[in-house]
C-alpha cells in the first residue's frame, strides 16, 4: 500500500513539474540506470575522456570539447593524446574529496596564470613534439631562455589556432613584441599585418642555427628565399647586400621607401662620402667644402640616377661597379 502511495504521489508530482530528479532516479528501473551510466561513460572526443566529459561539456568557457576539432582530437590517429596525456592523471581533480568545498585543479594547468612550472608545460607537448624537426632546436633557443610556454602561443582546445593562421598570427606575436607592431604600421612595411606574409616565413620561433630565430643560416638566406634576383652571382657584388641586407632595409617597416633605413641619397651616405668631397663615412658632403662642387647635392641628382643595379652589376668595367651594363652604349 505505501509503495502504491509513493507511485501515486510522484505520478502527482511529474504531472505539474515538481518531481525531484533525485525522486525520478530513484523509481528508475535497474536496466534504466544500467543504459544511464553507459552513456556516462562513454568516450566523446578522445580515447578515454570519459572520466574528463562525465563533468566538462559543450556549456563550457572556453569550449574544452573544441579539441575535437583539431588535429589533438582525431581519434583515429594513433599519435592522438589524451586528456591524462597533457593534464596527469589529475586524480584529486576528478574524485572529490569529502568534504572539500573547492575542486583541485588537474595537475598540469596551461592557462595564463597557471601554477604549473613552464618547462613542466612544455614538456607535456614536447613528449610528442620535439621529434618534429621544426622542433629540434627549441633546447636553448630564445623562447625557451626566456621562459616562454608552448599554451602562451598556441591553444590546443580551439579549433582555430591564431599563431598557425597566416591571417591572424602576427597578433599572437605582437602581444610581446610591441617595437615590431610599430614598425609593421609604418607606411613602408612587409605585409604581415595584411596576412599576405607571416613572421614565421622568416623567423622559426621553435629554434633556429640562424640569428634572431631566422629560418636560414644569414639574414640573407633568409631574404633570397622570396628575393631571389638579388642573389646573384654578378660581376661587381655589393658587400653590404652579401653581408647582411639589414645594413641597409629595416625588414619589420620603415618611413621610408623600401624599406629602406633612410631615404637616399642619406642611406648611401651611411658608407660613401660622396663624389667631388673627399667626405667622411656616415656623414652627407657639403658642397664647396673643399673647393669643388658635388654635382649630386647642387643639381638634386641622387645616387640611384646613375647608380641602378645597387644589389649588384654586372657591368665589365671595374670602374663603374653597380652600373648598368648598358651605361657606356648611350
Amino acid at each position: 500500500m505505501t509503495s502504491l502511495k509513493s507511485f501515486l504521489a510522484a505520478c502527482i508530482l511529474g504531472g505539474f513539474g515538481l518531481a525531484s530528479p533525485v525522486l525520478a532516479a530513484d523509481n528508475q528501473l535497474p536496466e534504466m540506470k544500467t543504459v544511464a551510466a553507459q552513456a556516462s561513460s562513454k568516450d566523446l572526443a578522445l580515447n578515454g575522456d570519459a572520466k574528463c566529459t562525465r563533468c566538462h561539456d559543450e556549456s563550457d568557457n572556453p569550449a574544452l570539447l573544441a579539441i575535437g576539432k583539431t588535429k589533438h582530437g582525431v581519434r583515429n590517429d594513433a599519435r592522438t593524446p589524451t586528456c591524462t596525456s597533457c593534464h596527469g592523471d589529475s586524480d584529486k581533480h576528478i574524485n572529490l574529496a569529502a568534504g572539500t568545498q573547492e575542486r583541485p585543479l588537474p595537475d598540469r594547468t596551461f592557462t595564463k596564470n597557471s601554477k604549473t612550472p613552464v618547462q613542466e608545460r612544455n614538456d607535456a607537448c614536447l613528449t610528442c613534439h620535439q621529434k618534429d624537426s621544426k622542433r629540434h632546436l627549441w633546447v636553448g633557443s630564445a623562447h625557451e631562455v626566456n621562459g616562454v610556454a608552448c599554451s602562451s602561443c598556441h591553444q590546443v582546445h580551439n579549433g582555430h589556432d591564431k599563431v598557425r593562421d597566416k591571417r591572424t598570427q602576427a597578433e599572437v606575436c605582437f602581444t610581446c613584441h610591441k617595437e615590431q607592431r610599430v614598425q609593421f604600421n609604418k607606411q613602408s612595411h612587409h605585409p604581415a599585418i595584411e596576412g599576405k606574409v607571416a613572421c614565421s616565413d622568416c623567423h622559426n620561433p621553435h629554434g633556429s642555427a640562424g640569428p634572431k630565430l631566422m629560418k636560414r643560416d644569414s639574414v640573407v638566406e633568409t631574404c633570397y628565399a622570396c628575393h631571389m634576383e638579388k642573389r646573384g652571382p654578378f660581376v661587381h657584388d655589393h658587400r653590404p647586400v652579401s653581408d647582411d641586407c639589414t645594413n641597409c632595409h629595416m625588414p619589420h617597416g620603415t618611413t621610408a621607401d623600401n624599406l629602406l633605413k633612410a631615404r637616399p641619397p642619406l642611406v648611401c651616405y651611411q658608407c660613401h662620402s660622396g663624389h667631388g668631397t673627399p667626405g667622411v663615412a656616415g656623414i652627407a658632403p657639403v658642397a664647396g667644402t673643399f673647393g669643388k662642387v658635388n654635382t649630386n647635392i647642387e643639381q638634386a641628382r641622387g645616387c640611384l640616377n646613375c647608380h641602378t643595379e645597387i644589389h649588384g652589376s654586372n657591368n665589365p668595367n671595374g670602374g663603374q661597379n653597380l652600373l648598368p651594363p648598358a651605361f657606356f652604349l648611350r
